[in-house]
C-alpha cells in the first residue's frame, strides 16, 4: 500500500524582490523555479524516475491547473487531500526545463498567504514540497530508494525544512538569482507572532 512521500526544495527572496514582483503583477505575489527534480537524489535518499513525474506532472496540468484548482498548504498535513482553509497559494503553470519541474506560484492573500509572504519578507528560508502518495523501491546499497510507478502527485506545499538539493525559486520578472542559505531560525517565533497580532490573543 502506497503511503505519503514528501520532498522538498529550498526557497527565499527579498522584501525587494517581493516588492518589484507584486509591481509587474498588479499586486499579486508570483514566483517562479524549480518545483521537483527527476533522475537525482534529494536529501531523503529518494530518487523520481523522469517517467514516472512526466505523466504525474502532465496529469496535473491537465486536471488540477486547467480547472483553477490546483492549490498548496502552508505546511504539509498527513493527508492526501488540500484543505482550502489552509491553502496559502496556487500554481499558475508547470513546464519542464531537463529533469527539473519548473512551475509559477502565486502567494494568495489568505491567511495562510499572509503568513508565507511575511516570512519571505522577513528573510526566511521556506521549502516548496511536493506531496504525493506512492511505494518505493530500496536500492540495492540500502542508501537509495526509488519512487515506483504507483505514485500520484497530489500538490506541492510551502514548508519550514528544505531537503532538494541546489535549487532556489525567484520572483517572476527578476533576473537576479536567489542565493542559498542555511538560516532556518525564527521561522516559528515569526509565525507566532504574526497569528497573536491577528487574533489580538496570544495562546502559542
Amino acid at each position: 500500500m502506497g503511503k505519503l512521500l514528501i520532498d522538498t526544495i529550498p526557497f527565499k527572496m527579498s522584501k525587494t524582490q517581493i516588492n518589484e514582483s507584486m509591481k509587474e503583477n498588479n499586486g499579486r505575489l508570483v514566483v517562479e523555479g524549480v518545483l521537483q527534480r527527476s533522475e537525482a537524489e534529494n536529501q531523503n535518499g529518494r530518487i523520481y524516475p523522469t517517467e514516472i513525474l512526466k505523466r504525474e506532472v502532465k496529469k496535473y496540468i491537465g486536471r488540477e491547473i486547467k480547472e483553477n484548482r490546483a492549490f498548496g498548504e502552508l505546511d504539509h498535513p498527513e493527508s492526501s487531500v488540500v484543505e482550502l482553509k489552509n491553502t496559502s497559494h496556487i500554481v499558475r503553470d508547470v513546464w519542464w526545463d531537463g529533469n527539473d519541474v519548473m512551475g509559477k506560484v502565486e502567494i494568495l492573500k489568505t491567511p495562510a498567504g499572509n503568513i508565507l509572504k511575511e516570512l519571505l519578507e522577513a528573510g526566511c528560508t521556506v521549502g516548496i514540497s511536493s506531496r504525493g502518495m506512492g511505494s518505493v523501491k530500496e536500492s540495492s546499497n540500502g542508501k537509495t530508494v526509488t519512487v515506483e510507478d504507483d505514485f500520484d502527485l497530489i500538490c506541492w506545499d510551502f514548508v519550514s525544512n528544505p531537503s532538494t538539493h541546489g535549487a532556489f525559486m525567484r520572483p517572476v520578472n527578476e533576473s537576479a538569482s536567489v542565493k542559498p542559505t542555511k538560516s532556518y531560525n525564527k521561522i516559528n517565533t515569526l509565525v507566532r507572532d504574526i497569528i497573536c497580532e491577528i487574533d489580538g490573543v496570544c495562546s502559542i
